[in-house]
């Protein structure tokens, strides 16, 4: 195939694609074995899915509802864009055939329109507003891939992991901060089997570039500005002059290690949040003496080596938001634990700090849809105090409630600890 982001070659039968991917989804979701005969990006998907024990006959879990779910997508950046998703798809989401669908960086749908008649066929498999589509908990899905590997395409019909989702195709797109280039969440087009052409997915790509370039408008980075955006990577991405590069492991330290003492660091100082006892001078200047010809001079001094003030940051973004009172907006910038994947103490300890003050500040909000946005993040899912404190919060009704009681027990039993609910401190 041409292009791997499209379901069918131009000269594809549909219906025969669909019996054959159908029996390859047969055979890896009862015996596990290859699937040669889907296109790679799906095959990857599936593995994932079935890596996150999905069965092939589940449904997406709804997370958000009501009152939730209305405060949780006002405050979310994607509700600025949304008169662009209605002004571009608007028309595909009257016609009776297709659903448009909107949803955040963690795959919960914020907003899914179109027709009564094809919205009620969709709520029959939680394809509805609050209901959480990435990989994990609804398996492949166009949505769900498409923020999973950040690259717009399709998903044609069998090719979905959940057998109910499979009478479906879907082309979907991710939309990211201008800025900052951080995800924010994704735009999707459901219908049938008439998705899978090369237009639809024209089509999700440019309403995905429409709404990145409307969210840009009016706060433009001046002439030389950098952003760096180093929140739930690995690696710390680096927007400057227009480019984005994503840096290495080391560099990614060291920009938030400079980011994170304004004032500068000399070379001992770097080593020693760098590696600690294994220092190695000659290796620092060499990391820095190549992080310069990244940045450019205009950007790194040395003697301390120091950046300049027009370097901006996600998490120093967070803090700033945590520092005015703004703990809803410093949530939804935070997109996760500082380079998780970093060990190097400096940025340990920034990462420890960071996480533990917005924790703090989410738990003495004591605000329910922000502890839920919290306990439902891969890294607030273990956390067993939120888990009680969204558990005292919700009426014993609640769909939710007993969800959630399940959760405390089960995360107080991992932990040898004795089940108690307690009202979230103020």
């Amino acid at each position: 195939m041409s292009n791997p982001w499209l379901a069918l070659d131009h000269d594809a039968d549909p219906l025969e694609r669909i019996r054959q991917v159908a029996r390859a989804h047969e055979r890896f979701v009862t015996e596990g074995r290859a699937v040669a005969q889907v296109r790679g990006v799906v095959a990857d998907s599936w593995r994932r899915s079935a890596g996150a024990r999905l069965s092939a006959d589940s449904t997406a879990p709804i997370e958000l509802a009501t009152d939730d779910l209305e405060a949780y997508r006002e405050a979310h950046p994607l509700a600025r864009a949304l008169p662009i998703f209605r002004d571009l798809l608007g028309g595909l989401a009257e016609d009776g055939d297709h659903l448009i669908a909107v949803c955040d960086a963690d795959g919960r749908l914020l907003w899914v329109e179109g027709h009564a008649s094809i919205l009620s066929g969709a709520a029959s498999m939680n394809f509805v507003p609050g209901a959480r589509w990435d990989e994990a908990h609804a398996g492949t899905n166009a949505p769900g891939t498409a923020l999973a590997v950040d690259h717009p395409l399709q998903i044609f019909a069998t090719e979905h992991y959940s057998r109910p989702v499979q009478r479906w195709t879907c082309a979907a797109a991710p939309i990211h901060d201008p800025v900052t280039g951080r995800l924010l969440g994704a735009i999707d087009v459901t219908g049938g089997d008439h998705l899978a052409n090369p237009h639809s997915l024209a089509l999700v790509r440019a309403t995905a570039l429409a709404a990145e370039a409307f969210l840009g408008s009016g706060r433009a980075p001046h002439a030389g500005h950098a952003t760096v955006t180093a929140l739930g990577r690995d690696e710390a991405l680096l927007s400057v002059r227009g480019n984005r590069i994503r840096l290495g492991r080391r560099h990614s330290e060291l920009l938030v290690l400079l980011l994170a003492h304004p004032e500068g660091r000399t070379g001992d100082q770097l080593g020693v949040d760098l590696y600690a006892d294994d220092l190695n001078p000659v290796t620092i200047r060499a990391e820095l003496s190549r992080l310069r010809r990244i940045l450019g001079p205009h950007l790194l001094d040395s003697r301390p080596y120091r950046l300049h003030t027009d370097v901006d940051a996600d998490f120093s973004a967070v803090l700033r938001l945590l520092e005015l009172g703004r703990v809803r907006d410093a949530l939804s910038t935070y997109a996760g634990p500082l380079l998780p994947a970093s060990d190097a103490p400096g940025v340990v300890r920034l990462r420890r700090m960071l996480d533990g003050q917005v924790r703090a500040a989410v738990l003495a909000s004591a605000d329910r849809g922000l502890i839920h946005t919290w306990v439902h993040a891969p890294w607030g899912a273990d956390d067993l105090e939120m888990w009680q404190a969204y558990a005292t919060m919700l009426p014993p009704g609640a769909p939710a409630h007993p969800l959630a009681l399940h959760r405390v027990a089960q995360l107080a039993a991992e932990y040898g600890l004795a089940t108690s609910l307690q009202r979230p401190r103020n």
